[in-house]
């Protein structure tokens, strides 16, 4: 039979759960009720003077040709770094858990990135691209390339993409190369033994049971490009030029912190997070019928 741990002291539970609890409540739902209230206000700049108004903050909203345009920006801007950063990271683990002399390196080089502060990598990928100044841009001016993200909105947003993309190639990279470590080589080397190439070992053996992490890697991406996305935004284009980086999440900050409009803020703020528990759900009720466990 087997031994099962019983814990005798039955607050013990509530103790150890209580510290969570707390903090998810602090900082997850006590901010978002605060949204949610706050998106049926009109207030003046400094949040002094406040006015019910409804769905008035939600209907200005629904009205407004930027608002779409930002939501159009943002499908654009995640479906690119979500594809490519997963799609690049899948390449390089593959590539690390092969018997590689300089593997340790390898592997180090590709972990660095996820250590910076997505405002420094913008600012990084900055002055990498800068129109005059730039290493970079000098050999794509070179190339009769008229390079420049200050005033070119397809610039502009092709640098931000690439910047969310090598921030989080590592993270990714990370999960990728712990799920291929994680599949038995016996597996591998059955499917060699029947005659199966490589290409086909790898759609078929290798990529059904990475599932589990690619499903997850999914999730945390979606997330990633909606949320975490905002400080490279803002240090590289600012939302510019003339809005054609302009995600949800730096609209939100545009119009609350920079604009004064705190109620539509707090009402845009609170779109934004149906939309991701949406896009989770979705994931969760569809998609992971697909994973193999």
């Amino acid at each position: 039979m087997e031994k099962s741990t019983v814990f005798n002291n039955k607050l013990l539970p509530y103790c150890l759960l209580f510290p969570q609890l707390v903090i998810t409540i602090v900082f997850f739902y006590w901010p978002a009720s605060q949204a949610v209230w706050q998106s049926f206000l009109r207030e003046d700049a400094f949040g002094l003077v406040s006015e019910f108004v409804g769905l008035e903050n939600y209907q200005t909203l629904f009205l407004s040709p930027a608002y779409y345009a930002a939501m159009l920006t943002t499908v654009v801007f995640s479906i690119s770094v979500g594809a490519l950063s997963l799609s690049i990271a899948l390449l390089f683990a593959t590539q690390a858990d092969k018997n590689l002399k300089a593997a340790g390196p390898y592997k180090t080089f590709l972990i660095w990135p996820y250590a910076v502060a997505p405002a420094v990598a913008g600012v990084l990928w900055f002055f990498m691209f800068q129109p005059s100044l730039g290493m970079l841009s000098r050999p794509l001016r070179g190339m009769g390339i008229d390079w420049n993200p200050l005033l070119n909105g397809t610039h502009a947003m092709i640098l931000v993409v690439m910047a969310s993309v090598w921030k989080q190639i590592s993270y990714n990279f990370l999960f990728f190369l712990a799920g291929l470590q994680a599949i038995p080589k016996s597996v591998i080397e059955a499917g060699a033994i029947d005659g199966a190439g490589p290409m086909r070992r790898f759609w078929t053996i290798v990529f059904p049971l990475l599932s589990p992490t690619t499903f997850f890697l999914l999730v945390v991406n979606i997330v990633y490009v909606f949320f975490d996305t905002f400080g490279i935004i803002d240090a590289v284009t600012g939302g510019g030029p003339a809005g054609a980086t302009t995600t949800m999440v730096y609209k939100v900050f545009a119009d609350g912190r920079l604009g004064g409009d705190l109620g539509g803020s707090a009402a845009q703020s609170v779109i934004l997070m149906v939309i991701v528990i949406a896009l989770t759900a979705i994931q969760f009720r569809y998609v992971e019928r697909k994973v193999q466990y």
